[in-house]
């Protein structure tokens, strides 16, 4: 505790000192957060050096869920304190309570770690030990890359229950400090910082839990919105337990499969939240944490059983809507199928033109298109005769599901065949820009071969591009051409050397560079996602949560490098190369998925039967047409039927991941001058 007032205390008046004498800098303002992790507006990582603390930190949330956000500049101003900067950026940006930004001012000297002291999973003598012994010494040495590892390497520590620190090493240690100059100031300024250490102490303890909103409430309000919240899940699941024999008698047992599922999880969270409950009204005396931790518990599980009941009502309205108007939509979707069937030969005719171009495996995700399309159109020929049959025997919410069933196979079998179509214009392009590519990497080799190398960094990264080189020219040779592959080791040849040019050129080169970069990546990020949302799309009966999780984060980042394209081309570049990764993961689990299907339709070429059939309904049926979402209004159940409606609460990508939501005070005596 000693060193860390020392600490302070030394840091504030090195702060007055640099301000008298230091020579003016750029300053900047709390930034906005681009695509990536690091935010290198100082210019003091090469795009190598980016992509590998990328790569690192990717790595730590992937480990323990925790985000950290690295931001270098040259000063801190507007406000000027590290501290001040750092957390404003910090909720600026809406990071939450397990997000994390290290901020450092290159020309200052002075950096600090933003976190979230009062809900978030690392507390404030983690973060300490963090800075001065992991951080600190190598942003001492200026080794800004290895500041951003030392980092990453304590926030692991600590997530496991560790110091956060270096092990073994004392927690006094402030990295060679003068003892001296530190026991002088401490003297002058002790009552100070006793004051501002006491303010932290008390801020830290004020947290009490990991259930923010309920530490905030009285127990009073607390106790009201519990009590509540449990009567209306409560009638929710009655409602919808009465409801749930409509709607099989309407639709059907298929349609409500689904939801007997949710309805008894609901059921099971609300016998949880009464479990609480009765732990809270017996002789039993609770504390005023526990009351807080289980009060908190039955308004989260409450919320849950309620929003999954929520979540099924529009697809039945919209089935409902159907049934109205069953005579025209099925005369609306025969005409729809018979087009759609039409243009299936069409696309084996130019499947069949790809395979004597391209090889096998850069046709994967289209190869079985056609004898996909094909079995979806005869999928929609047995709904939809069983749609007519049962509309002219009256018996409407048959007729309903058979069509919008009959309607998901029709879209389902016209996107395999526009995939067709749209992989022969996507090869054809990669195509073209590979053979570009070639002689820009070819130009690079020259340039990067006149450049000092007394590392030998160069020489590699020269023989590295000449050996893509050689495999470019083979993957594009005629017969069995792999465009995609020749652009992707080709693209990664031209970075390579970029990172090492760079490093002898000035920011606004680096620009220039990324610039140029920017176009192949963004072709091939565009290639690989609608590949893979091709692929996906028409099998997502079979797909599971990890391919449909990594496709979305590469829509999001290829739309991110659209936008950042004009403003800022390396900011751009990366979100576009992270996009063509994800997408490219994105496609091997999808297959992987579809593969491991036993018994799916996706499991080959032409494969049918019982198993096709379940993988149908559930994935266009169930999947489709019950997942939720969309509409105005929330219902007890499934208003349509009988019950109640109320407004509905909107819902996004909230907690967990990777989303920023604000939240907790973020702020501590730390960082500190290097």
């Amino acid at each position: 505790m000693r060193a860390r007032w020392a600490l302070a205390l030394t840091t504030a008046l090195a702060a007055a000192i640099g301000l008298a004498i230091a020579p003016a800098a750029h300053a900047t303002p709390p930034v906005t957060l681009e695509s990536g992790y690091v935010l290198d507006e100082a210019g003091v990582l090469s795009g190598a050096q980016v992509r590998a603390a990328d790569e690192r930190l990717d790595e730590l949330f992937d480990e323990t869920g925790l985000d950290l956000w690295v931001v270098f500049v040259d000063e801190f101003t507007d406000p000027d304190s590290p501290e001040d900067w750092a957390n404003t950026a910090a909720v600026v940006n809406g990071l939450g309570p397990t997000q994390y930004l290290l901020a450092v001012a290159v020309d200052g000297r002075q950096y600090y770690i933003s976190g979230d002291l009062e809900i978030g999973p690392i507390t404030g003598d983690q973060l300490s030990a963090i800075e001065q012994q992991r951080v600190r010494p190598a942003l001492g040495d200026e080794d800004w890359s290895g500041a951003i590892d030392a980092a990453a390497d304590g926030f692991e520590d600590a997530a496991a229950g560790g110091t956060g620190g270096v092990p073994g090493a004392d927690a006094s240690d402030g990295g060679g400090m003068n003892w001296s100059l530190i026991l002088v100031v401490l003297l002058l300024v002790a009552v100070f910082a006793i004051a501002l250490i006491w303010l932290a102490v008390r801020r830290k303890r004020a947290a009490t839990g990991p259930n923010a909103p309920a530490a905030k409430m009285s127990l009073e309000e607390l106790t009201r919105r519990s009590g509540s919240a449990l009567v209306a899940a409560d009638e929710a699941v009655k409602t919808s337990e009465q409801e749930l024999g409509f709607a099989r008698a309407q639709f059907g047992d298929d349609a409500v499969a689904e939801f007997e599922t949710v309805l008894a999880q609901a059921k099971a969270d609300l016998d949880r939240a009464f479990t609480l409950q009765q732990q809270l009204d017996d002789a039993t005396p609770d504390t005023e944490e526990q009351i807080r931790a289980w009060r908190g518990e039955i308004l989260t599980l409450t919320a849950a059983a309620e929003e999954a009941l929520d979540a099924k009502a529009d697809a039945f309205d919209a089935l409902r809507d159907l049934e109205a108007n069953a005579p025209a939509e099925l005369a609306r979707t025969q005409q729809e199928r018979t087009a759609v069937a039409a243009a299936i030969s069409a696309a084996e005719a130019q499947l069949a033109a790809l395979h004597a171009e391209y090889a096998d495996d850069a046709l994967t995700t289209v190869a079985d298109n056609p004898a996909q399309a094909r079995e979806r159109i005869a999928f929609a020929d047995a709904q939809l005769t069983a749609a007519q049959s049962a509309l002219a025997a009256g018996r409407g919410g048959e007729a309903a599901v058979g069509i919008r069933a009959a309607q998901e196979a029709v879209a389902q079998a016209r996107l395999l065949e526009d995939a067709v179509t749209r992989v022969g214009t996507d090869l054809a392009a990669a195509g073209t820009r590979a053979g570009e590519l070639m002689r820009e990497v070819e130009n690079d080799i020259t340039a990067a071969s006149a450049l000092p190398d007394p590392e030998g960094r160069i020489a590699a990264a020269v023989a590295a591009a000449r050996e893509q080189l050689t495999r470019g020219r083979q993957a594009l040779s005629s017969g069995g051409r792999r465009p995609l592959e020749a652009l992707a080791g080709l693209d990664a040849a031209n970075a390579a050397l970029d990172a090492v040019i760079a490093e002898g050129r000035d920011a606004a080169e680096r620009q220039r560079r990324a610039a140029l970069q920017l176009d192949e990546a963004l072709l091939q990020a565009r290639a690989q996602v609608s590949a893979a949302e091709d692929f996906i799309g028409a099998r997502r009966g079979a797909v599971g949560a990890e391919a449909r999780t990594r496709l979305a984060e590469a829509s999001t980042s290829l739309h991110h490098a659209e936008q950042l394209r004009a403003a800022d081309p390396a900011a751009a570049l990366a979100a576009a190369q992270r996009s063509a990764q994800l997408a490219a993961a994105a496609s091997r689990s999808a297959q992987n998925d579809v593969g491991a299907f036993d018994g799916g339709y996706g499991g080959g070429r032409g494969s049918s039967g019982d198993g096709m059939m379940g993988a149908m309904i559930g994935g266009i049926v169930l999947n489709s047409l019950l997942s939720g979402g969309g509409g105005g209004r929330r219902s007890s159940g499934f208003g349509g039927f009988g019950g109640g409606s109320s407004s509905r609460r909107s819902s996004g990508f909230g907690g967990g991941g990777r989303s920023r939501s604000g939240g907790g005070g973020r702020s501590r005596r730390g960082g500190g001058r290097f």
